[in-house]
């Protein structure tokens, strides 16, 4: 992707409620910028700066190839939130970004949930994946898995003349939120479908909602004979061990910077192996999250944001075929689509979607 200098790079710090934060903007070239809060432990503050720059770019991309009119940003709260998770640090982080104006809008991500996107609304109008209760659009997570489908069946498009997974071997690392949900679709696809997680209680969780689904080890997944690969985990997947050791025609999966070195989808293109760009297939959750942001109500956003979430086959199947033809890698394809949508649009950064006014 390219290196886009970001807009805006924000510390957030709260000595009351032990908050530590991190708002990256990236772009706001179309719009509000619209991108998750992640709450998770991390090494250093540096680590969490730099993995709030890499989200927020992505998110730019996402929002812009989705096709909805927002640009992309990203929040980290750093710590462990089974530890430092509390209302008074959520309201302070909701302050912060009320603090914007509307120039970031926040939603679930890793680490958060509509419950925490709740207690944050308390304080600021400018967040989206509230609960149904609170007349929020609910977890997007459903619809993210939804679009990974769609651009999973376009690989296949691609890759075997057909869209169809009905007897193809998928393997799916992390059945975490979305990764959960991608099982069920996969599952009613008729797909033979082998799931990975780290945590023994998530798998057996699969186990009991889909009998027929094998489980085993994220790394005894890199070593299975697949048709798809679908890392749904967090980002850097595609190492350089990775890359050499995956045995699958198509890697398309929910998680975010799968890409783990710079030559990576190069490497994925000289073993024949079809590669969607992440930030392609996983905007099911944005565009899910824009319906809301927009004051339309639960049921009919989720009907819309479906319509327009079977998109992300038509667009992927663009990106990949485009990429073939012109032996550019499909994401050298995707920025490009990316960036000619960013550019014929008006630049102005303080425009927010009239639908936003609306007070909770």
């Amino acid at each position: 992707m390219p290196d886009v200098p970001h807009e805006k790079v924000l510390l957030c710090q709260d000595e009351a409620t032990g908050l530590e934060a991190i708002v990256s903007l990236h772009s706001t070239a179309l719009g509000p910028a619209l991108g998750g809060t992640r709450f998770q432990s991390y090494g250093t503050v540096a680590d969490a700066v730099l993995d709030s720059l890499h989200l927020s770019r992505g998110m730019t991309y996402k929002n812009a190839l989705a096709g909805i009119p927002y640009g992309g940003g990203k929040a980290v709260v750093v710590g462990d939130p089974s530890v430092r998770r509390t209302r008074g640090l959520l309201k302070a982080f909701g302050r912060f970004v009320d603090s914007l104006h509307g120039r970031y809008v926040t939603s679930c991500d890793v680490g958060t949930n509509s419950a925490d996107m709740d207690v944050i609304s308390e304080v600021t109008r400018h967040v989206v994946g509230c609960s149904l209760k609170n007349g929020g659009g609910g977890d997007p997570s459903v619809l993210t898995a939804y679009g990974v489908l769609q651009g999973m069946r376009a690989c296949a498009a691609v890759r075997w003349g057909s869209p169809e997974l009905r007897g193809r071997r998928v393997g799916v690392s992390g059945v975490g939120k979305v990764g959960r949900h991608l099982v069920d679709l996969l599952v009613r696809e008729g797909a033979i479908v082998l799931a990975a997680d780290p945590r023994p209680g998530a798998l057996a969780r699969t186990r009991a909602e889909h009998p027929d689904v094998s489980t085993t080890s994220p790394q005894a997944l890199l070593h299975a004979e697949l048709d798809v690969f679908a890392p749904c985990a967090l980002g850097g997947v595609l190492d350089q061990v990775t890359v050499e050791r995956l045995r699958a025609d198509i890697v398309c999966g929910a998680a975010n910077n799968q890409l783990g070195y710079a030559g990576a989808e190069e490497r994925l293109r000289r073993r024949d192996i079809v590669y969607a760009p992440d930030y392609v297939v996983n905007a099911g959750g944005v565009i899910h999250a824009a319906q809301e942001h927009r004051g339309i109500s639960a049921e009919l956003g989720a009907t819309r944001a479906r319509e327009q979430a079977e998109g992300i086959y038509d667009t992927t199947l663009s990106i990949l075929t485009q990429a073939e033809t012109t032996g550019a890698t499909p994401s050298a394809v995707a920025d490009e689509l990316a960036e000619r949508r960013m550019a014929s649009a008006p630049h102005d950064a303080s425009r927010t979607p009239a639908a936003d006014q609306r007070s909770r």
